[in-house]
C-alpha cells in the first residue's frame, strides 16, 4: 500500500522538475518518473523503491542535492536516488564527457545491490522503449537530440543489457531487451537509407 510519504515525493519531483519535458518533446517528464515507479513496484519494490523510482533524476537533473533528500525521503531512498545518478556534482560544467559516465554507470550497475539494480532497470527500460519508439517514428534527426550518436547510444544500452542479464532473471530483463533489438534494427535501417 502507497501512503502520503509517496504523494509527496510525487509533489516534491513535480516541483523539482519544474517545466522540463521528456527530451526533444513536450511531455511532461514527470510522466517518466511515474513510469519508472510503477515498474519499480510491478517488479516487486517496496514504497521507499517507488519513491527513490520517483526521485531517481532528481538530483542529477535539479539542484536538489542528496542531503535534502535525506532529510525528506530517508537514507535509503537518497542512497539509491545518488547511486543511479551518473551526476551529482554541484557544477554542471564540472560534469564528465558522456562516455565516461556511461561507462561509470555500467561499471555501477555491475556491483551495485538489489535495491539500485531494481530501480536501475527500470528506468534504463523504461528510456531504452522510449528511444526505441523515437527513433522509429522520427527516423534520422532524432539522435540529434542526445548527445550521443545512435550507435554511441546502442553501445550503451547493450552494455547495459549484458550487466543487468548477469544480474537478475532474464524474464525480468525482457523488456529491455526487446528495445536494445529495436533500437539496433532502427539503426540498421536507418544507415542503409541514405540521407537526404
Amino acid at each position: 500500500m502507497l501512503s502520503k510519504k509517496f504523494t509527496d515525493a510525487v509533489e516534491f519531483a513535480r516541483s523539482a522538475h519544474g517545466e522540463q519535458t521528456r527530451k526533444g518533446t513536450e511531455v511532461t517528464y514527470l510522466s517518466h518518473l511515474l513510469a519508472v515507479a510503477a515498474a519499480t513496484l510491478e517488479a516487486g519494490g517496496d514504497e521507499e523503491l517507488a519513491i527513490a523510482a520517483v526521485l531517481h533524476d532528481v538530483v542529477e537533473d535539479t539542484e536538489v542535492t542528496v542531503a535534502e533528500l535525506v532529510e525528506h525521503f530517508g537514507e535509503r531512498v537518497a542512497r539509491i536516488v545518488e547511486a543511479c545518478s551518473d551526476y551529482t556534482g554541484d557544477d554542471p560544467s564540472a560534469k564528465p564527457p558522456w562516455i565516461e559516465r556511461k561507462q561509470g554507470a555500467i561499471d555501477h550497475i555491475a556491483t551495485a545491490d538489489d535495491d539500485v539494480l531494481i530501480v536501475a532497470l527500470a528506468d534504463k527500460t523504461h528510456n531504452a522503449m522510449a528511444i526505441a519508439d523515437g527513433s522509429e517514428l522520427a527516423g534520422q534527426e532524432y539522435w540529434d537530440r542526445f548527445t550521443a550518436s545512435g550507435p554511441e547510444t546502442l553501445w550503451y544500452y547493450r552494455s547495459l543489457l549484458e550487466v543487468f542479464d548477469r544480474r537478475v532473471s532474464g524474464e525480468r530483463t525482457a523488456r529491455l531487451a526487446e528495445a536494445v533489438a529495436r533500437i539496433d534494427q532502427v539503426l540498421a535501417q536507418q544507415m542503409a537509407v541514405p540521407s537526404s
